[in-house]
């Protein structure tokens, strides 16, 4: 009897199909970028990135490309604020920065608790960190970072998609209770929370992953997240490849990133963005990838929906 790929995506189907990580440093982070994004007062400032060099995170998504850069065996203590110090030096001066680090902030194994007062120490000029953490992982640690911050500390957390079967099939290792709770446990306690929503996952249609992102938006914001981040589903991490091969996965449209934006900035519930990294993967008009691209980024400044753009390609049925 042939296996079905789809009902086997767990920790050892994944990692099977994966390929070589690359080369990483431990004392040095393994990017770093600046872009300008949509602050909670409603003003556009310069946000700084660093993607921290750590430890592989301990779940294993079935989309996730992350740990192509992480190393097998927990960093040494200190590492973690040498990555940090090093690229806040390369950075013009900023007040707002994520620290995303392949996996959860809050999991010991990847950023260790010893280095978090000098970690603290590092962002005190800054007026918001923002970490990212998986929902099972959000706990008293995250209280215990905050009460040593001086910036305002936001969490953002993968919810992915509120399909239920779908979830479970991403060996996301959580449910939406899960999630919810823990908005819950972050508000309660004056932590402001982000949620990442993914567009078209595998095992639906066009019209189906518009419909269960928009869902998703939905129940993120009525959890009591401040903001959403919209992320189109790649390939390019050896299981996704693999699904794509078989039928069970297509890269979504730029058109459905532009409905789905348009949907939650139409909400005005909270902020919605975009991630528009390599948006030239979800298109095939090359007469209007710069267009819509351009449009997509303003929108995710402006939190207003612009004028559409205008091109033959809006006319194609998908």
């Amino acid at each position: 009897m042939n296996e079905d790929p789809v009902l086997l995506t767990n920790d050892q189907w994944i990692i099977s199909r994966r390929g070589n990580k690359n080369i990483v440093d431990p004392q040095r982070p393994y990017g770093w970028l600046v872009e300008k994004e949509r602050t909670t007062s409603g003003k556009i400032e310069d946000t700084g990135i660093i993607f921290l060099t750590n430890r592989e995170c301990s779940f294993h998504c079935l989309m996730c490309d992350l740990w192509k850069n992480t190393t097998d065996e927990s960093v040494a203590i200190g590492s973690i604020p040498k990555q940090i110090g090093w690229a806040l030096e390369q950075m013009p001066d900023i007040k707002y920065l994520k620290l995303y680090n392949s996996g959860s902030f809050f999991d010991a194994r990847a950023i260790p608790e010893d280095d978090y007062q000098e970690i603290a120490s590092l962002l005190k000029n800054l007026e918001t960190v923002i970490v990212e953490c998986h929902p099972r992982l959000v706990n008293n640690k995250c209280l215990n970072f905050r009460d040593m911050l001086k910036p305002d500390l936001h969490v953002a957390m993968g919810l992915e998609t509120v399909h239920p079967e779908i979830l479970r099939k991403l060996n996301k290792q959580m449910t939406v209770g899960d999630f919810r709770n823990s908005v819950r446990f972050l508000s309660k306690h004056g932590v402001h929370s982000r949620a990442f929503i993914l567009l078209r996952p595998p095992l639906l249609s066009e019209s189906e992953g518009i419909y269960w992102a928009e869902r998703s938006i939905d129940f993120a914001f009525d959890s009591g997240v401040e903001c959403c981040t919209i992320i189109p589903v790649r390939a390019g991490n050896g299981a996704m490849d693999f699904l794509m091969e078989k039928g069970d996965f297509s890269l979504p449209d730029i058109h459905s990133l532009e409905t789905v934006l348009e949907y939650g900035i139409g909400l005005k519930t909270g902020r919605v963005f975009a991630d528009v990294w390599d948006m030239g993967l979800f298109s095939s008009c090359k007469k209007c990838i710069d267009k819509r691209t351009n449009r997509i980024v303003a929108m995710n400044q402006s939190q207003e929906i612009v004028n559409a753009v205008e091109c033959e390609c809006n006319h194609i049925l998908r």
